[in-house]
């Protein structure tokens, strides 16, 4: 089974950063996702556009920009400015007044556009994104913290987002409260990749490598 494991880098130690993406890197992550929030579009501040261009500078892995901000149309650029192709920008549609213009913008750049979908956001309000998006990051909790419970009615709506992947041409990505038996589960389905915080890879005490191995050997 091929799927793709991403760090969310919100959850690395900071104190050591050069060093947790050189591990992560080494260990086999692949790719790095990167959580930018403004304290409005959700209650939280986390990574800044600094700590974004510190990782895309110090790893040639692939980035993955999830902007909870209110209103990316207007500062979208700084972001593609640091990034490059083969990167991606999830926008939340709820958060801009036409999200399909903020996309362009991310396409002309050359970076893959995505959108990341709330628990509360149904698959009919945002189906005309889905099929100008490469990428649909699907939200297991409601965005903003680190470390909340699972909302087990999510469920639904990765079967509803599976059943149209192929024919919109887009892949669908996890993201809160990741475990074992979630990629157990939802990657046979067609989930194309992982987000992984502190429920499967960080604070673990076991280094990075041994832990993402064990994630790809279980058994489906």
């Amino acid at each position: 089974m091929n799927f793709e494991l991403m760090a969310s880098m919100m959850c690395a130690n900071y104190g050591h950063l050069e060093k947790e993406v050189r591990d992560l890197e080494e260990g086999g992550i692949d790719s790095f996702h990167i959580d930018i929030m403004d304290g409005r579009y959700v209650p939280n501040y986390a990574m800044s556009l600094n700590d974004m261009r510190y990782i895309r500078s110090a790893t040639k892995k692939p980035l993955d920009v999830h902007l909870m901000i209110e209103h990316p149309n207007t500062n979208v650029h700084l972001f593609i400015n640091v990034l490059k192709p083969g990167d991606t920008i999830y926008i939340h549609p709820e958060a801009e007044y036409h999200p399909s213009t903020t996309l362009q913008k991310v396409i002309d750049a050359g970076i893959t556009p995505g959108i990341a979908i709330n628990p509360g956001t149904s698959v009919e309000t945002v189906y005309e994104m889905l099929r100008i998006v490469k990428k649909v990051l699907v939200m297991s909790v409601n965005p903003g913290n680190a470390g909340q419970m699972y909302l087990p009615y999510v469920g639904e709506k990765y079967n509803k987002l599976l059943a149209l992947k192929d024919q919109m041409g887009f892949d669908v990505y996890w993201d809160g409260a990741c475990s074992a038996d979630k990629i157990r589960e939802f990657a046979p389905k067609g989930v194309r990749g992982f987000v992984l915080g502190t429920t499967l890879l960080f604070g673990k005490k076991r280094p990075y490598g041994e832990t993402l191995a064990a994630i790809r050997k279980l058994e489906f």
